[in-house]
């Protein structure tokens, strides 16, 4: 058994039902569609029954002599001691001498057919409006689900694994659908059919239909019993769904380093017990919940014998024609099946709420802090950053930066150098407004960025990182990506800064060379080269470069220090690094330990200080002492 239990079902299926209230017309139509489309199928069996009537009593009055009436026929059986026959007789519409009745019966089938036709065609158009109204249900949870993912938090990314947030945003909102499609139509179907069918059968019979109605309340307790013990299952389903999409996708991302360090039996034992897992979960949840069907069809069975029973000895009785009771043994089937579909549906139900509650879980999450209303405008940037007693921390009770407090002055290149986990990047993140300072400040030009729209503010910030994103499609397009309205001029430009020009020319295609999905058709320098082409297109006031030219061999790395000099010019200029030898030319250093900055000055002031931008520089610089033992 799984160890999660099960989330609020009601709650979670009443949610997922009000996603449906933007479709309440065609919800209507989709029922009157249904009631006519079950009338007339429920209607069907009562008028074949009244054809057997009429089969059954021409077959018997052609066997009667003509010129009798019923009550002189059935007087004489009595007489002859045939009481129990005449008995099932007196409920037979008798004409001695007489045949069947093919004029009555052919009316009878015509009737039949044409509701049978009229049904089938109600039953498509309410199937072709109910898939129209899942189908945009969807799509608005879809998009809502995309608009959502734009407002969290950069946090939220970096406490959940992109597998999971994936199977969330795939698998679970295509198993929604799936459920809505499989179980709207049916349940409302089935439902109409069970009171269309229960009004007939009162109609034809009430002793008989009261042994009917006995399978209602043991269909729901068998439901709910199987259906209690199989949610939780579901529930685990779609959890481990979720982990082992996210262990598959970090596994191929970094496929190279798993062959690298010969680490493809761990990986594997790792897929084996996850994929295990999930297999327990899905295997019980559609075991438990598969038991549910052929319960259903036991009690059906049951009821089937006890009308058929019952319904013999009414016939007998002549209390009921013959054709009535084969009318009621169908409606007896139209009465349990809808039942046991109900049943079965469980399952898909319970499936689709435990991916509703996946999604809604995604959508309840907290957002990051909305613009304000009436936003700072600060016209053209100057690029004066100044942090003003800033503290942040990641999880409440581990400080990172306290009372953190620098100015960056235009046209400055401020370096940033110190241990790993000092709080380099997270100064980064907090200028990008991926994250919200706990107290202090941060100003441009003066202006609180709290005060700007992040989409201000981020369009002033042009940044590089470490790791490279490019996406599928020609470098053309790959450069242009910082400003999509920038001229064919602009973007060579750009790439000649960057020394992306030499190698794009080099290529058969030149610019319109397509890149695949991870880029792996140029080298990892040449990556981080269009990258930072893509940043300089963007022509920002301030910019920002985390260890930008990591990928760089040296002799590249010479040419982009040289661009770079040149570019920064009137540019606040950010500079994440632990190769000091790409900021020695920086206007200010910053020295960072424990997210406070411990020394500041140039590269000739910090080496004269010897502190510890001293023994930093010392370390790389130096090389290794190994003392011999």
């Amino acid at each position: 058994m799984p160890a999660e239990k099960a989330q609020n079902f009601g709650p979670s299926a009443k949610r997922l039902a009000g996603r449906l209230r933007p479709e309440a017309i065609g919800l209507v139509f989709v029922v009157i569609l249904t009631v006519i489309s079950v009338t007339c199928s429920v209607l069907g069996p009562k008028l074949l029954g009244e054809g057997t009537n009429i089969i059954v009593a021409g077959f018997i009055s052609k066997s009667l002599p003509a010129g009798t009436s019923k009550a002189q026929v059935l007087e004489g059986m009595r007489k002859n001691g045939q009481g129990q026959m005449a008995d099932m007789l007196s409920g037979v519409n008798l004409n001695p001498g007489h045949g069947i009745d093919f004029t009555a019966l052919s009316h009878i089938l015509m009737l039949v057919l044409a509701l049978y036709v009229a049904a089938s065609v109600f039953s498509w158009l309410q199937a072709y409006i109910l898939n129209g109204i899942t189908m945009r249900t969807v799509y608005r949870l879809r998009k809502e689900v995309e608009e959502k993912i734009h407002r969290l938090p950069l946090k939220y990314f970096d406490s959940m694994q992109r597998g999971e947030l994936l199977s969330r945003v795939t698998n679970d909102i295509d198993n929604i659908q799936q459920s809505l499609q499989q179980t709207m139509s049916q349940v409302v179907t089935s439902l109409l059919t069970v009171l269309g069918v229960l009004v007939i059968m009162f109609v034809i019979s009430p002793l008989l239909a009261l042994i009917a109605l006995v399978s209602v309340p043991i269909t729901i307790v068998v439901t709910m019993v199987i259906a209690k013990r199989s949610q939780k299952m579901f529930v685990a389903q779609w959890k481990n769904t979720g982990m082992l999409n996210a262990q598959i996708e970090e596994t191929f991302t970094g496929h190279a380093i798993v062959k690298v360090f010969g680490r493809q039996r761990e990986v594997n034992a790792k897929f084996a017990t996850k994929n295990e897992e999930l297999y327990r979960a899905s295997f019980g949840a559609q075991f438990v919940s598969g038991i549910i069907m052929p319960s259903m069809t036991f009690v059906g069975n049951l009821v089937y014998v006890g009308i058929a029973v019952v319904g013999g000895l009414q016939v007998a009785a002549g209390a009921i024609q013959i054709g009535d009771v084969q009318a009621f043994i169908q409606y007896s089937r139209q009465f349990t099946q809808p039942l046991a579909q109900l049943g079965s549906m469980a399952n898909l139900l319970q499936s689709g709420v435990a991916s509703s509650e996946r999604v809604f879980a995604l959508l309840d999450a907290d957002e990051q802090s909305e613009d304000p209303e009436q936003p700072a405008s600060i016209g053209t940037t100057k690029g004066r950053l100044e942090f003003d007693d800033v503290s942040f921390r990641y999880v409440d009770d581990k400080p990172l930066i306290d009372d953190l407090s620098l100015v960056a002055e235009p046209g400055q290149t401020v370096a940033i150098v110190g241990p790993t986990g000092a709080g380099k990047t997270t100064l980064v993140n907090l200028i990008m407004r991926f994250y919200e300072v706990d107290s202090g400040r941060i100003t441009l030009d003066g202006t609180d960025i709290t005060e700007m729209t992040r989409r201000d503010l981020r369009s002033r910030v042009g940044m590089v990182l470490q790791d490279t994103w490019l996406f599928a499609g020609t470098i053309r397009e790959n450069i242009a990506y910082g400003r999509p309205d920038a001229t064919e001029d602009e973007i060579i430009a750009a790439a000649q800064a960057s020394y992306v020009d030499r190698f794009v020319r080099s290529l058969p295609d030149g610019y319109d060379t397509r890149l695949d999905d991870d880029a792996s058709n140029v080298s990892a320098g040449e990556k981080q080269l269009l990258t930072i082409a893509r940043a300089f297109l963007a022509r920002p006031s301030v910019l920002i470069l985390d260890e930008a030219t990591s990928s760089v061999d040296t002799r590249t790395e010479l040419l982009v220090q040289k661009a770079m000099s040149a570019l920064r010019a009137g540019r606040t200029s950010f500079v994440i690094a632990h190769r000091l030898s790409t900021i020695r030319d920086a206007d200010l250093i910053l020295v960072m330990e424990s997210g406070s900055i411990v020394e500041q000055g140039t590269h000739s002031q910090l080496l004269a200080a010897g502190g510890a931008y001293y023994s930093l520089y010392n370390a790389q610089f130096a090389g290794a002492v190994i003392d011999d033992v």
